[in-house]
């Protein structure tokens, strides 16, 4: 993977400058900022690289996720912030409540002390990695339906975890992500070099059904969040359009991805669990965008 953050940096430094961030350690509150992340692999980073011992094969706790990169932004700004990972690959709404893999329930990590709880969650609710993998090995031009008629229900369910959270975390500031859009919604672009965005991998009309998936996910939980009073940030700037910070970056797009794509397949890679995640640089731009709502 290239390692290129140039997007992510710029947005820091926009951050930076509109005052959001003090930039001196003179400046920054001696409290520390006690923040915790939980979530499944979109949270946890798989596929971004660099993963905590214990978790490579299970949990894939990247030292390059997003939450992760937020921490030493911060840091780096003079902000004294704490960061409790709890986040783990695989996980759904249900599975952050009870132990999952040999961990923790994730949201034992939630204390009254708390000031800010980040999470991505929903995807594997509605089966958008068993959709993902219909495409990859079949026909999923006829499956996003399905798919979509499950997203009330993980809607439902969100919103009763944003209320969990917030009772045992009472003070805590909330930010919910987004997945973006994994393929380009057309033709292949310039950067498409990965075997996955061969038609046989994915047909034309197999990218808008999951198109129309990644939309409606994102609409959802967007919905979900504000109606939660709930901060969200999403690689789409209003679940139809992506931001300029993703524009162009999905797989098979023209410019270098940010989503991993067959290479995750290769020899001492993290294999299918990582297809279709956000890279090192998907989720250095991800966490630029979170780090803009811990001024």
């Amino acid at each position: 993977m290239k390692n290129s953050t140039l997007t992510a940096a710029a947005v820091m430094a926009a951050v930076i400058t509109a005052g959001g961030l003090g930039t001196t350690a003179s400046a920054a509150p001696t409290t520390p900022l006690n923040m915790v992340v939980i979530g499944d692999s979109t949270a946890s980073g798989t596929g971004a690289g660099y993963y905590y011992r214990g978790t490579h094969g299970t949990c894939w706790r990247s030292t390059n996720s997003y939450s992760e990169f937020a921490l030493v932004k911060l840091r780096e700004s003079g902000r004294q912030a704490e960061l409790r990972n709890a986040t783990c690959s695989g996980a759904g709404i249900n599975d952050v409540r009870r132990p999952f893999k040999g961990q923790p329930a994730q949201l034992d990590a939630l204390k009254p002390d708390v000031d800010v709880v980040m999470l991505t969650l929903g995807a594997n609710d509605i089966g958008y990695v068993e959709f993902g993998g219909l495409c990859m090995q079949g026909d999923c031009s006829k499956a996003a339906g399905s798919v979509i008629d499950q997203i009330p229900a993980m809607s439902e369910n969100l919103a009763k975890l944003f209320g969990e959270i917030k009772a045992k975390s009472p003070k805590a500031k909330i930010v919910a992500t987004g997945y973006g859009r994994q393929l380009t919604n057309g033709a292949n672009g310039a950067a498409a070099a990965d075997p996955i965005c061969d038609s046989s991998v994915f047909a034309a009309e197999e990218r808008t059904e999951g198109n129309k998936v990644a939309l409606a996910l994102d609409l959802a939980l967007r919905s979900t969040a504000e109606k939660a009073g709930v901060a969200f940030v999403s690689p789409f700037a209003d679940s139809v359009e992506l931001r300029a910070e993703f524009a162009g970056h999905s797989q098979c797009d023209s410019a270098a991805t940010y989503y991993r794509g067959f290479d995750a397949l290769a020899p001492y890679q993290e294999g299918q669990e990582a297809v279709l995640h956000l890279n090192k640089d998907g989720q250095a731009a991800l966490g630029a965008l979170v780090l803009a709502h811990l001024r």
